[in-house]
């Protein structure tokens, strides 16, 4: 059955009495009829949402209303690893443990019934959750029931929204959620999203949390010229629009930013890591202070209310890992409250305080029922000062960001062949077989110091050490399941180090077997590249048949890989075979005519430089002069206009103009019948393959930076960068964490006018997967195969910075310098290289940057295996569908739930009006019935984007805009098993199903 129910409305003040009681986690499981045409009708229960607000406090309508939100942020790792922080280890570094700080507030909250405080990281909260009795859970179950403990945001880390992908922010948030409603019920589910800490806001991550169901979204970071702008205009709160495809108010966000970014105002800190001096309410005292107190804390509420709209207004009263000694904040807060409530009375003083949350705020706003500007945009960059852009951040520690982006990966694939397998991936000959170590692990990645490149060393070697031994049982569930799925119990091989051409099996063996996994929801061209020794070898596809093969040789270090193509149906493998034929030895094929290419594109090189001069577009007979190298930026260490140096935050170039790497490079040309490469060498630390395969439309640039020489004393900053004629008026555009575009113009922003004091580092943008300019008529797109920053600095130019190595911090809290050692000092990446007509460039990008997110996953196995079952023949290929999905649909989540229940997330992966000539804009409609071959869907439920509401009973706020009536969301309806996905949507569900005993 599929409910095709789409959120409806909930005004302020109606439905008081609506669905207030504590659901269990089965409130996503209500009893439904056995499932024979899979067609369900949902009710809607419009109110569901507005109950979640009967336990706020009461206010006064006629006063000033400061709601005191006690809160804590606690880093998933920064200056100390994720353990450290959770148990108070090495508080020489910085004073914080988490169980400590839960521990405390529990027993502040019990000691006075109008207390409240928020919390917010899921993955230190589920931590110390299963360290409890069960007499604590239940208190603390009763807690969150009366809205004393209040949950915000509810992912398992508080995300960065500029280096993250939005498939990793929805499995994150999903994690938190998850654990949220399984433990709490509706009562734990956070109705508002709160990102405090991250370092600028994308548009993309307003839309998640939109289609996720939070009514409003809190954010204390925003550059400081926007700031000066907002306070005077009345604009510090406003409606986001953060989708130009999904139809109003669908991806619309009414969003706050936070009057002091998250700390107390200045002198009520008290917590004991501040020295602000207590509330001393004794007149007897020398140090009697409450008169002085009261009055400072009454001009300030006054004043800071003069800068938002209604009769409220927030103070958020905590910071970095406070409240380890509750008592001391909770205290001083009742004494204000008391203090400050008395001059109601006394001298008819109209300001009330009261202990409240972010939601309880929100839902006051609601109900003033006044009409919000509407913001379209983004708040990138983010400079909390001149000269202090924070733009470093998008490409520091380019290693972690591609073994985070390998993780996401490798952990669909993992995901998928559990869903595909069912239990027999979990237990079976290889060992017991576990996705969520990997799924967890990715989680903590997203977290704002994370995969963002921001924490100390030691803390990033330890994401790295979560990422890799989260790999290993996913491994064990990836054997079991090819195993069962292909009827073999091979010796499994995964070797991780083939982007440096490592493999000890295949560079070993007489003969093996390469099977190639596909993720995507279409048949794969996939070229296969594998280290081999010298060698020619036989290739046969999964019927027996060899196919094409080539050895080519490493002109750097002599060594041989192995090329052949690879073709793998939807969402399943292929199993090739590979054997060494005797007394033969490859062939060099090097030439020195600098130009490749293939039936769709030429590229020319400079013979006198060696570098790529021309890019030719053969299918659409478009030339383009570009010219590609590499620079680097001095990174300033502070001068006589700013202090500021260029950190793992912050970039900020010592000069405008970058330096050469090199103005020429050594370059070999290798041409053999699969792959055609230009080897380019630029320096000893600075060297790239340009190639192109067969039937490929882009041209590859594999870049290896590294170690950066800084004996010099200079820090430097690495760029890749394209400079052709295309005149492009100023304007680039970068995609919002992989998903939808924004145009950018230089030395502007769209809502005030900017005093550029950083004409390079206050124009780079975060570049999640791709980056292009346009002349109108010729596009030319940069897919990158990790987060970026990057850049179009002048008309025709673009450039993404590839790494960098910094000798000084930039004061921000890390205090060490980006300086790594070891291994993270050579980094390798690709670039993917487009250039297409302006109307059929999105047809390409959008499905060549499906596949470089979910590429095709190689296991390896020596051959010779066991049968699985004895009556059940073995089988080369399979796929998971049976008929393969249109090229605008992405399979974005298959995953299991439960023991008989998966997760399921189809998207339309393009905007609206971006493809013309193939209609991939258009309306899509799918029939689920019958679509997958591993398993028979029985019961289908639609759920909102993080799968803990059913669609058809969830419901968000509205807001007034001042654009005009917003469209009130469809009623519930009843559809069948034929769903259909609109630009830009997502659709997510939670099925039943009932796997094929075959497998």
């Amino acid at each position: 059955m599929v409910g095709d129910a789409r959120p409806s409305g909930v005004r302020a003040g109606g439905c008081r009495g609506a669905v207030g009681s504590r659901t269990s986690s089965r409130a996503l499981r209500p009893p439904l009829p056995p499932l024979s045409s899979l067609f369900v009708l949902f009710l809607a229960a419009p109110c569901a949402w507005a109950a979640g607000y009967k336990t706020c406090p009461k206010v006064k309508p006629d006063m000033l209303n400061v709601h005191l939100v006690p809160h804590t942020h606690d880093d998933v790792g920064w200056l100390k690893t994720v353990d450290q922080y959770f148990y108070g280890i090495y508080n020489n570094i910085q004073p914080a443990g988490v169980q400590y700080i839960l521990d405390s507030v529990i027993s502040s909250l019990l000691a006075n019934p109008t207390r409240r405080f928020i919390y917010v990281e899921i993955a230190f909260f589920s931590r110390w959750w299963r360290q409890q009795t069960n007499a604590t859970q239940k208190i603390v179950r009763e807690l969150v029931r009366q809205g004393r403990l209040e949950f915000a945001n509810g992912g398992w880390v508080m995300n960065d929204e500029a280096t993250t992908h939005y498939g990793a922010i929805i499995d994150q948030m999903t994690l938190g959620l998850r654990f949220l409603e399984e433990t709490f019920g509706s009562d734990g589910r956070p109705r508002v999203a709160w990102h405090i800490d991250p370092f600028g806001h994308s548009r993309e991550q307003a839309s998640l949390f939109a289609q996720m169901g939070f009514d409003g979204f809190f954010f204390g970071r925003l550059d400081y010229q926007d700031k000066k702008v907002r306070k005077k205009t009345l604009q510090m709160e406003q409606v986001w629009r953060a989708s130009t495809s999904l139809k109003p108010p669908t991806a619309d966000l009414f969003t706050s930013v936070l009057p002091n970014m998250y700390n107390p105002p200045e002198g009520l800190c008290w917590d004991m890591l501040c020295a602000d001096k207590p509330v001393v309410e004794d007149t007897r005292s020398p140090e009697y202070n409450a008169k002085e107190l009261v009055r400072y804390f009454l001009k300030l509420a006054t004043d800071q209310g003069k800068l938002y709209r209604t009769k409220h207004t927030v103070m958020t009263m905590g910071s970095d890992f406070q409240y380890e000694n509750a008592n001391t904040w909770f205290k001083n807060l009742d004494k204000l409250i008391q203090l400050v409530n008395a001059q109601q009375q006394a001298n008819g003083i109209r300001v009330n305080v009261l202990y409240s949350t972010p939601a309880c705020y929100l839902w006051e706003l609601n109900k003033a029922n006044l009409s919000w500007s509407v913001k379209k945009d983004d708040f990138f960059p983010y400079a909390d000062g001149p000269y202090m852009f924070w733009t470093g951040y998008f490409s520091s520690r380019p290693a972690l960001k591609r073994y985070e982006r390998l993780s996401y990966n490798f952990l669909q694939v993992c995901n998928q062949l559990e869903a595909l397998a069912g239990p027999a991936a979990n237990v079976g000959p290889y060992g017991s077989g576990d996705s969520a170590p990997l799924n967890e692990a990715m989680a903590v990645l997203q977290h704002h110091d994370a995969v963002s490149g921001t924490s100390r060393q030691h803390v990033a070697n330890d994401y790295a050490r979560q990422l890799s031994e989260g790999w290993r049982p996913c491994e064990v569930l990836m054997s079991n399941a090819l195993a069962h799925l292909s009827g073999l119990k091979e010796d499994f091989a995964f070797c991780r180090k083939l982007n440096i051409s490592i493999c000890p099996l295949t560079q070993t063996a007489e003969r093996f077997q390469v099977i190639v996994y596909n993720p995507l929801g279409r048949k794969v061209d996939w070229m296969v590249r594998l280290p081999v020794s010298k060698h020619v070898y036989l290739v046969r596809d999964p019927g027996g048949k060899i196919v094409p093969s080539d050895v080519v040789t490493i002109p750097s270090s002599d060594s041989q890989e192995l090329l052949f193509s690879a073709l793998v149906p939807a969402v399943g493998f292929s199993i090739y075979s590979v054997s060494q034929m005797p007394n033969q030895r490859p062939q060099k094929s090097w030439s020195r005519d600098l130009v490749i290419q293939n039936e769709y594109l030429r590229a020319r090189f400079d013979p006198n430089t060696g570098l790529l001069m021309e890019l030719e577009n053969l299918e659409q007979n478009l030339l383009l002069p570009v010219r590609q190298a590499f620079y680097w930026y001095n990174a300033s260490t502070g001068n006589n206009l700013s202090s500021q140096a260029s950190g793992a935050y912050i970039f900020r170039p010592n000069q405008n103009k970058p330096l050469f790497v090199s103005h020429w490079a050594q370059t070999h040309l290798v041409k053999a019948s699969l792959v055609q490469e230009v080897h380019q060498n630029f320096s000893a630390w600075c060297s790239q393959v340009v190639r192109l395969y067969p039937r490929q439309r882009h041209l590859e640039l594999e870049w290896t930076v590294g170690p950066i020489p800084v004996g010099d004393g200079w820090g430097k900053e690495v760029i890749s960068r394209f400079d052709t004629a295309l005149a492009t008026r100023g304007l680039f555009y970068t995609d919002s964490n992989g998903r939808e575009i924004l145009e950018r113009r230089r030395n502007y922003r769209p809502t005030w006018k900017l005093n550029q004091t950083e004409p390079v580092a206050g124009n780079y943008y975060p570049v999640n997967s791709r980056i292009y300019i346009t002349d109108g008529n010729m596009q030319l797109t940069v897919l990158t195969d990790r987060s970026q920053g990057g850049s179009s600095l002048r008309d025709g130019s673009l450039e993404l910075m590839v790494h960098r190595r910094l000798l000084k911090d930039d004061a921000r809290g890390v205090g060490e310098p980006l300086n790594k050692e070891g291994s993270g000092l050579w980094v390798r990446g690709r670039h993917l290289v487009l250039l297409d007509k302006k109307e059929t460039a999105a047809a390409r990008h959008r499905l060549q940057a499906e596949m470089e997110v979910l590429a095709p996953q190689v296991v390896l196995a020596q051959g010779g295996g066991a049968r699985y079952r004895l009556e059940k023949a073995p089988r080369t290929q399979f796929s998971g569908l049976r008929r393969e999905l249109p090229p605008s649909v992405r399979l974005l989540t298959l995953a299991r739930w439960g023991p008989e229940t998966l997760l399921l997330r189809l998207e339309h992966q393009f905007a609206v009006g971006e493809d013309s000539g193939r209609n991939l804009s258009s309306p899509v409609t799918l029939d689920l019935t019958n679509l997958f071959s591993a398993f028979t869907i029985t019961n289908l439920r639609e759920t909102t984007l993080a799968a803990n509401q059913l669609l058809a009973y969830a419901s968000r706020l509205q807001w007034t805009t001042d654009k005009g009536p917003t469209p009130h969301p469809s009623p519930s309806r009843p559809v069948s098993a034929t769903i259909t996905l609109q630009p830009m949507e997502i659709r997510t569900f939670l099925a039943s199903v009932q796997w094929e005993e075959d497998g």
